[in-house]
């Protein structure tokens, strides 16, 4: 098979289209035939060396996918009630830039009604994280309030999208003028550009100086202390990534007096169980509104798989809105 390759720790031009054997499924897997692949955040850190491939896991990178069920084992197929030649998306540990990938049966889904196999590439890895994060960790209920930092990231758009079906309010940080029109345009309540206001004195500002109930944060860093300031009480700080450093000094006098909640999680190393039970939750609750058109998929551009190198210089320039996609 053709599978996109790192030859050595470095810029995106380390990428490279090479042959692999093809994958051998094994008990619980199943074989897909893959038509697009999703690029991710995770993915540009496993090029450049700073994102070690989990024990077991595939060092091709790419974290989902879509296509086609072309083989695996028979009885975990069965059970998911799919079948050979079934359209799917998954959630991968690694492996995903190739033209066949192996997932397990269980972080399998089918490809929601009405969408094509390059837009179902765009949903796993975000939507696995931010049920994950936004909806089992932090608990956001409907009636609150979700600041989302990065908003028109492909975590963002995801986040926009399934909070406000859910009947929760929305406030997005971004950095410029067109990411917050879009925003908007996906339904988010409110776009803060954080290179001209302070988004911790405008969410206060924005909730009447009650605070946000739940912050999705890919920051980390230095944006923790403002966070802190602009949580309501018993708000709920969820951290996902740590682009903004990993040390954070704030004012744990806050946390105690409004009983707020400090935590954090990664996808990527959890067990088979653990996503196979997220995406369970996903069909049953999210996969409807994206077949009614309440959650659509934000693909801002598709490459070649050839071109992998051209896509991962796009995601680390930040000016994207949505999702980048490989095709096959």
């Amino acid at each position: 098979m053709k599978a996109v390759d790192i030859t050595a720790p470095g810029g995106p031009e380390v990428l490279r289209l090479v042959e692999r054997p093809d994958p051998q499924p094994g008990a619980g897997e199943l074989l897909i035939r893959v038509r697009a692949s999703g690029i991710n955040r995770p993915d540009v850190l496993q090029r450049t060396g700073n994102y070690p491939v989990p024990p077991g896991a595939s060092d091709i990178p790419g974290l989902e996918v879509a296509g086609e069920l072309v083989g695996g084992d028979a009885a975990a197929m069965a059970e998911r009630g799919f079948k050979l030649g079934d359209r799917v998306c998954a959630l991968v540990a690694g492996g995903g830039y190739a033209e066949l990938c192996v997932a397990p049966a269980g972080q399998c889904l089918p490809v929601p009604q009405g969408l094509s196999d390059l837009e179902a590439a765009s949903l796993p890895e975000t939507f696995f994280t931010v049920w994950s994060n936004v909806f089992d960790r932090a608990r956001l209920q409907a009636g609150e309030t979700l600041l989302v930092q990065g908003g028109s990231s492909g975590i963002g758009v995801t986040a926009i999208q399934m909070a406000k079906a859910m009947g929760a309010r929305v406030i997005v940080t971004v950095g410029s003028a067109d990411k917050a029109q879009a925003c908007l345009a996906l339904g988010a309540d409110h776009a803060i550009v954080y290179r001209e206001q302070d988004f911790a004195e405008e969410a206060r500002r924005l909730t009447g100086g009650k605070g946000v109930d739940v912050i999705l944060d890919m920051v980390a860093g230095a944006y923790v202390a403002r966070e802190v300031e602009c949580l309501a009480e018993d708000g709920r700080l969820v951290m996902i990534a740590v682009q903004g450093g990993v040390k954070a000094e704030f004012n744990a006098g806050l946390v105690l007096r409004r009983r707020l909640t400090l935590t954090g999680s990664t996808l990527r190393p959890r067990p088979i169980a653990f996503k196979s039970a997220i995406a369970r939750s996903l069909e049953a609750r999210v996969w409807p509104l994206i077949e009614r058109g309440a959650i659509r998929p934000v693909i801002y551009k598709t490459f070649a798989a050839a071109e992998a190198a051209q896509a991962h210089a796009l995601m680390e320039s930040n000016q994207h809105i949505g999702k980048i996609v490989l095709t096959w």
